[in-house]
């Protein structure tokens, strides 16, 4: 069956928009009922925590009501990370795990993760099960045999708990000066009680949400006010998260950005120093940059490159044993902590690593030099593929060969948003501006 619903991360879309609507919000919620209350038997239960867009109590209401009305017990958790409902989907034995956010997308948006009863993403073929059964007939269940549903008001406190036995140093972050901005989203009281609590002075930025400003000029995609903060307060380092915390992107003490792939490099060099790294192997997508390629081959590290999405890297990293992945974008999966990317908690590692070495940021965050990268995206019409198209198709058979193999094209549909990224890596810059705008006009002419 071929998927409508279910993208890349879940279900995603314009909030009161198709697919994002309340009655259809309340149909999956009691398809996803439905496929983990196969047994027919009471008790199972399913955790939802949710960022801070305005649109989250609307989805948060019709998706209890769905679950309910098959028979799942709900306990929601309020505004947590995404981390943190993997986590707690496992600590309080729960069936199902269910996150409403958008992540890094503006507040108009919203979707629904699912997580399975180990706290990990569900697959493909779970998604397209509840999926099937989304556009089938639901019975409900019997008057007797409909769920409760119940808050967990010390939620977020579990999650900060557990975060801060995640960093390895008694001695905690004292007289470390951290900049943390979360995106007037999901960690927006998370991670500046962490970071207190264990010591640090902490500067917080985006930690006013109001149901629209959820990553609006804050946060992993616009690091300028942090950075701003890191260089006004003198602060030792900025760490920047998106709205629902699964992603990270780290400041230097000059307001300097690094991002995934530089978080990356530092961490499997120094897990294959300690002999921590499994397989020697680090597990990145196709996105990542070929100097990191290249980087981890000079530390003997191998790099496993997935699809785009940490849903896709964790499963390789399942798949395979290993323990350390990631994203570009900052996604930085470690399942000897998290079942999916924690941008809190490989924080929580970098200042460690700070600590450790008694080491500047600025002399940890820039592993190797990446290799030029161009990125554009074009957004396309309803209904359009401009991928298929044949002026599109040369176009990129033209721009392959012209790198003649000096460098990476790389050409795809967003999981989330209707739009083609073209990326390119190249040495010569001038020749990478040619190569991605050729493709990006062509793309531009049939979406």
């Amino acid at each position: 069956m071929a998927r409508k619903l279910f993208g890349t991360d879940g279900v995603r879309g314009r909030a009161n928009t198709h697919p994002m609507t309340a009655d259809l919000i309340l149909k999956l919620g009691a398809a996803a009922g439905r496929y983990f209350r196969r047994d027919g038997l009471n008790g199972h239960r399913v955790v939802i925590g949710k960022d801070t867009r305005l649109s989250g109590y609307m989805l948060e209401n019709a998706l209890t009501a769905g679950l309910t009305t098959s028979g799942m017990n709900v306990l929601l958790l309020g505004p947590v990370p995404t981390p943190a409902v993997g986590f707690l989907t496992r600590s309080m034995r729960a069936d199902l795990g269910i996150m409403i956010s958008a992540s890094h997308n503006p507040h108009h948006d919203n979707g629904i993760k699912f997580f399975g009863p180990d706290g990990f993403k569900l697959s493909d073929d779970a998604e397209a099960e509840i999926e099937e059964l989304v556009a089938g007939s639901l019975k409900p269940v019997q008057a007797q045999n409909i769920g409760r549903a119940r808050r967990i008001d010390d939620a977020r406190g579990r999650y900060v708990e557990y975060a801060k036995t995640t960093f390895p140093h008694r001695g905690g972050l004292k007289g470390l000066k951290v900049v943390v901005d979360c995106a007037n989203g999901a960690a927006y009281r998370a991670a500046p009680e962490v970071l207190w609590e264990l010591g640090a002075e902490v500067i917080p930025v985006g930690v006013s949400p109001d149901g629209f400003n959820i990553n609006e000029g804050c946060g992993s995609t616009d690091t300028t006010t942090a950075a701003e903060a890191v260089c006004l307060h003198g602060a030792d380092i900025g760490l920047c998260l998106d709205g629902d915390a699964d992603r990270l992107i780290v400041l230097d003490e000059t307001g300097t950005p690094a991002d995934g792939d530089q978080l990356m490099a530092l961490f499997a060099r120094r897990w294959a120093e300690q002999g921590k790294l499994n397989g020697h192997t680090l597990v990145a997508t196709v996105m990542s940059n070929l100097g990191l390629e290249r980087y981890l081959e000079s530390q003997a590290i191998a790099l496993h490159r997935t699809a785009v999405g940490d849903r896709y890297v964790v499963e390789e990293m399942r798949a395979r044993g290993f323990n350390l992945g990631g994203e570009q974008s900052g996604h930085i999966v470690m399942t000897d902590y998290a079942t999916t990317g924690d941008g809190l908690i490989a924080g929580l590692q970098i200042l460690a690593e700070m600590v450790r070495t008694d080491k500047p940021a600025s002399a940890l965050l820039k592993s190797f030099e990446p290799v030029p990268q161009l990125l554009k995206n074009v957004r396309y019409g309803a209904g359009k593929e401009p991928l298929t198209t044949a002026p599109v198709k040369s176009a990129i058979a033209e721009a392959e060969g012209r790198l003649n193999g000096s460098g990476r094209l790389l050409i795809r549909t967003s999981g989330t948003e209707p739009l083609v990224r073209v990326m390119a890596e190249c040495e010569d810059p001038d020749l990478l501006v040619e190569v991605v705008d050729s493709v990006v006009a062509a793309v531009e002419t049939a979406a």
